[in-house]
């Protein structure tokens, strides 16, 4: 594996630190001091942190609890714990666990007014008082504000990094923690589904990567056009679940997308918006 890589965005404002599975943009704002003392305490941070989640790997590809040393795993562990008896491993949650740890690195370093550190989508946030960031996602765009209970956005979907076991575009969840927005999308993106559909293509998880945490369990590989009746009945079951994470007080808000047709539902608003990817 090759050795730990960080530089600078052309713009001069954001960091990208790169190690193996972990891709990282990240972004300070505050006095020239802060962002350079936020800067330097998520460079040093990033350097430890995959030797740590490796030295774990095993169980952390488990659905078993186990007790976790390190803090990333032990985040991931809680982030999934809510979810069981139904499958799920903590590496649900690695994404937005990550991106949670480099951000808590960042402003024990110093006052910022604002950050966010981007993990390939999952995202960990931090406001100060009276601060807002707009976020924007494959389907919607929303501002959350320092008094909003949300510091974590994670997306999932066939089309992403990990596998899925629903059909849905992408699912984007609003959270406390980007550790628990992921491990939800998760789940909420593999309700989005129609089970035995023959326009679904799937493969067992192990035969398309050796090591994955899913087993043989199928995966979504392809999905053909679907009809507007199967969109919706697909949909309505992803939406159903989010509702219900809602409910239980697990996620804020929750947008979900396949095939141009959006849902969404929790309190804080979801502006339905042309399909891009963009923060500011």
């Amino acid at each position: 594996m090759s050795a730990p890589q960080a530089h600078w965005l052309p713009d001069g404002r954001r960091l990208h630190l790169h190690h193996g599975p972990i891709d990282l943009i990240l972004e300070a704002w505050g006095t020239p001091e802060a962002r350079a003392a936020a800067y330097a305490a998520a460079h040093a941070r990033f350097l430890t942190l995959l030797a740590e989640l490796t030295a774990e790997l095993r169980h952390l590809r488990s659905p078993a609890p186990h007790a976790f040393a390190g803090p990333v795993a032990q985040a991931m562990h809680a982030a999934v714990a809510p979810f069981r008896p139904a499958f799920i491993t903590p590496m649900a949650a690695v994404a937005g666990a990550v991106a949670d740890e480099i951000l808590a690195g960042m402003t024990r370093a110093a006052p910022l007014a604002r950050a966010y550190v981007n993990n390939g989508g999952d995202i960990a946030l931090h406001l100060a008082p009276g601060e807002t960031l707009t976020a924007a996602g494959p389907a919607t765009r929303t501002c959350i504000a320092y008094a909003d209970p949300v510091r974590g956005i994670a997306t999932s979907g066939w089309r992403g990094r990990s596998f899925s076991l629903g059909i849905a575009d992408a699912v984007t969840v609003l959270a406390r923690t980007a550790a628990e927005a992921d491990a939800a999308a998760t789940m909420i993106a593999n309700e989005v589904d129609l089970p035995g559909h023959p326009a679904v293509a799937r493969a067992p998880a192990d035969s398309l990567q050796h090591d994955t945490d899913l087993g043989a369990r199928l995966v979504t590989v392809a999905v053909a056009p679907l009809a507007p009746a199967d969109i919706a009945r697909a949909l309505d079951r992803g939406r159903a679940a989010a509702e219900s994470l809602v409910t239980r007080g697990l996620v804020t808000a929750v947008a979900l997308l396949l095939q141009g047709e959006v849902r969404t539902t929790g309190p804080l608003p979801l502006t339905t918006r042309e399909t891009e990817i963009a923060h500011a």
